[in-house]
């Protein structure tokens, strides 16, 4: 997991080319009219899912994870929770990774949540259980881009 802020990338320098392409590409490309749904950067190797949602209380949101794409979630617009783990999934209730790479659970063991807003990403990596959508207080409604990137074995 990596998270900064897409206005701030210099205090990430780390961040590997092809991920701070992938933002810039938002940066540059995605805006407030920008219509909701799939957006292709690279086909299916790269492409970049706007979303208008509104975060849940976060014992009913499930934990996620995701076998052959990262995830780069950006929140364009609003405040969201983003629970996740440093631990292995377990107990997976919902197991759609050979059609639509991902899989779910109740939660990660040891959960740790982070605070994102506007501006804001995180990084997960294949394998990496995430918990999106979690309200900060009272439920709201949050804008955002989540970059999938094909992860070559």
């Amino acid at each position: 997991m990596l998270t900064g802020n897409i206005h701030q990338l210099h205090l990430v320098p780390y961040l590997p080319a092809e991920l701070r392409d992938a933002i810039e590409y938002v940066k540059q490309h995605i805006t407030a009219e920008t219509p909701l749904g799939k957006h292709d950067i690279r086909g299916n190797e790269a492409f970049v899912l706007i979303s208008n949602d509104t975060t849940e209380p976060k014992a009913v949101r499930r934990a996620e994870f995701h076998a052959r794409y990262l995830d780069i979630q950006i929140i364009l617009n609003g405040t969201e929770g983003m629970t996740f783990s440093n631990l292995p999934a377990g107990n997976v209730d919902t197991d759609w990774l050979a059609d639509k790479d991902i899989a779910f659970l109740p939660a990660g063991e040891q959960e740790k949540t982070i605070v994102m807003q506007t501006g804001d990403f995180v990084v997960f990596y294949p394998g990496e259980v995430h918990k999106p959508l979690c309200a900060v207080g009272e439920p709201a409604n949050v804008r955002k881009a989540v970059v999938k990137i094909l992860v070559n074995a």
